[in-house]
């Protein structure tokens, strides 16, 4: 990614908030922290917004990220830091499902199957809001016995491993949603797991994926 990201900006006539968002990339673009700001009036330029999905404004895109709503300039600044971060997408993947986008998140992996690994890492993490834990759980089932979740059933097998219970439970769960039997040894060594909801749920999954 380069240093200085060019951003766009879509506003409209009359939106409270878009006044505020323009004039912190307008700072931000005076400090060199961006490149070019393209603001866009979808009142004038419809087609934009249509072509872009936007349904609300203020609606900023920073490389990969696009944000809706109200962002300071604290904000803008930290998703341009997060372009070198390489736990950015999982950033901007938990800040779309708190923001109610589940379906943005699963629409975005169907376009780019390698974000799949950004999405796990959301499972991986114990102190992460539960919100977000639920809805890459939700994500993840809306890939049942895809290509795309066979294709990661590795960092599960890993996750299943794991030292926190819930997070074993869930690897366990996911590894299910695969239907590849190819997980099985990775999901019977978790019956004799010391937590008795894990050992249940290797047992509901072995059974699932052995009928």
């Amino acid at each position: 990614m380069n240093a200085t990201p060019d951003v766009l900006l879509l506003i409209a006539s009359g939106c409270p908030h878009c006044p505020s968002v323009m004039q912190s990339l307008s700072e931000l673009l005076k400090d060199g922290k961006i490149g070019q700001l393209e603001i866009v009036n979808i009142m004038q330029k419809p087609e934009r917004a249509q072509a872009l999905g936007v349904r609300s404004v203020p609606w900023v895109k920073i490389g990969p990220f696009e944000l809706s709503g109200l962002k300071s300039k604290a904000e803008l600044q930290q998703w341009i830091d997060k372009l070198n971060d390489d736990n950015a997408m999982s950033d901007y993947f938990a800040e779309l499902m708190l923001s109610g986008e589940i379906d943005k998140v699963s629409e975005l992996i169907t376009q780019q199957p390698n974000l799949f690994e950004a999405l796990l890492k959301l499972v991986a993490a114990p102190n992460e809001n539960m919100s977000v834990r639920i809805g890459a759980g939700a994500v993840i089932e809306h890939f049942a016995g895809s290509d795309i979740l066979k294709q990661h059933t590795g960092t599960l097998i890993e996750y299943s491993r794991h030292q926190d219970a819930s997070i074993r439970n869930d690897a366990c769960y996911y590894l299910g949603l695969s239907r590849d039997t190819s997980v099985l040894p990775a999901i019977e060594a978790l019956l004799d797991d010391d937590s008795a909801e894990v050992r249940e749920t290797a047992a509901d999954t072995i059974a699932e994926l052995r009928a």
